[in-house]
């Protein structure tokens, strides 16, 4: 597959690379190739490439933004909309207000670990808040600037902790969701979420993300959609 796009990060040793996309079940293929790949070329440098969400406290940790846009069969993408003022279509809001309403549920498969809600704390580029945005990066999920047949939605909550199969079915049975039970469209936040109070998150209707592992369980097991979407084995299984 091809790296699009690899560039050092914010952290010391840290690095961001971007993989062209390919259909749901391909991508899942990819990362988990990628993945063997960095460790094992690492290896034989003398180095050790590491995927855990936060392997050192008090630096950025790693996360494994998940661009997703849908197409229809004449591959036309149908979350662009010329006629709308942010050029976003209605499908794309309810995709992601989709997303949005199951994130919670959501969390013990985008963010399986312990140490995956060490990430997920303010002060760092990594999203604590359920909202969505195209013009900041402290949102949970944002629209990059591009728009025509490259408009998509980039979900940055997701660490590379995460099984990319069941993450990706997850996102995917969310966001349809939100299109088929044409649910309520959830507004963009312009402003920095990280500097709003508590009160001021409450007032927008902005909720958090879980902030800790057993938290995320709990919501898991509450979801009627998720237990649906991975089969009772697994869904068991994965608890």
């Amino acid at each position: 597959f091809d790296v699009e796009a690899s560039h050092h990060e914010v952290g010391p040793g840290q690095n961001e690379i971007n993989f062209r996309f390919s259909s749901a079940l391909e991508t899942c293929d990819n990362v988990q190739t990628f993945k063997q790949i960095v460790k094992q070329v690492a290896r034989r440098h003398g180095l050790h490439a590491s995927f855990m969400p936060k392997p050192v406290k008090g630096i950025a940790g790693n996360g494994m933004h998940t661009n997703c846009s849908l197409t229809d069969l004449n591959n036309n993408n149908v979350f662009f909309d010329p006629s709308t003022t942010n050029k976003l279509s209605d499908t794309c809001l309810k995709w992601m207000s989709g997303i949005l309403k199951h994130a919670r549920a959501m969390s013990a498969i985008t963010n399986p670990t312990v140490n995956s809600y060490k990430r997920l704390v303010p002060g760092y580029e990594a999203p604590c808040y359920i909202c969505w945005s195209d013009a900041n990066r402290s949102s949970m999920i944002r629209i990059p600037a591009v728009r025509g047949e490259a408009t998509r939605t980039e979900i940055r909550n997701v660490d590379c902790s995460a099984n990319p199969y069941l993450l990706i079915a997850a996102i995917l049975a969310a966001g349809l969701d939100g299109i088929k039970n044409n649910i309520e469209i959830v507004e963009p936040v312009y402003d920095n979420i990280f500097e709003y109070t508590r009160e001021e998150r409450e007032n927008h209707g902005i909720l958090n993300l879980p902030e800790n592992l057993k938290d995320a369980i709990k919501e898991l097991k509450n979801s009627e959609l998720m237990k649906k979407t991975l089969g009772d084995h697994i869904f068991t299984k994965y608890i």
